[in-house]
């Protein structure tokens, strides 16, 4: 199987946030925004992988700072690893006023993919090859929030998460 760079999977998604995507107060809602982050996730993962995805996981969504009516939204889309057959994808939410030159960072997130064939069977995807210290930092923690992935979903039993036990450890240590 092939390897890409992470880079090649970077998206960059903007969505202008109009009075059908807002709630009653004038701020932009979830679902929505969780709607428009599953679709560049999707495409960075398929950029990557070269094949249909499907989503398998959402990690914690934090919602920082409320997004406005009238508001540009950016989402930053990359893939951090890819593992068998699956791949997981950084996000990162801004919010831009372009009126008041205003720019907050108002969400974050890791969703998780699986690659599929046209039968709808898992399928390998490429290795990532993580370039700049910060794809390193990501590619290297994916493990740990991979098996907690795993451990939440009760796939993976707590005593066989070694990447979060030994995280756990550092932690005691300090």
């Amino acid at each position: 199987m092939t390897q890409k760079f992470a880079r090649e999977s970077y998206t960059i998604m903007n969505e202008l946030v109009l009075p059908n995507d807002t709630n009653t107060l004038n701020n932009l809602m979830g679902g929505r925004l969780l709607h428009w982050m599953d679709i560049a996730a999707a495409i960075s993962a398929q950029k990557h992988s070269n094949r249909i995805v499907v989503t398998a996981s959402v990690d914690n969504v934090s919602f920082r700072h409320p997004v406005k009516l009238g508001d540009v939204i950016s989402i930053e889309a990359q893939v951090t690893r890819a593992f068998n057959t699956s791949v997981e994808v950084h996000l990162i939410v801004s919010a831009q006023n372009i009126p008041s030159g205003t720019k907050v960072r108002s969400n974050e997130a890791f969703y998780t993919f699986v690659a599929i064939d046209q039968d709808g069977r898992n399928i390998a995807v490429p290795k990532l090859i993580p370039e700049t210290d910060e794809e390193k930092k990501l590619y290297n923690e994916a493990l740990q929030r991979r098996e907690l992935r795993l451990v939440l979903a009760g796939k993976l039993k707590p005593k066989d998460a070694k990447e979060l036990q030994n995280l756990f450890r550092e932690v005691v240590k300090e």
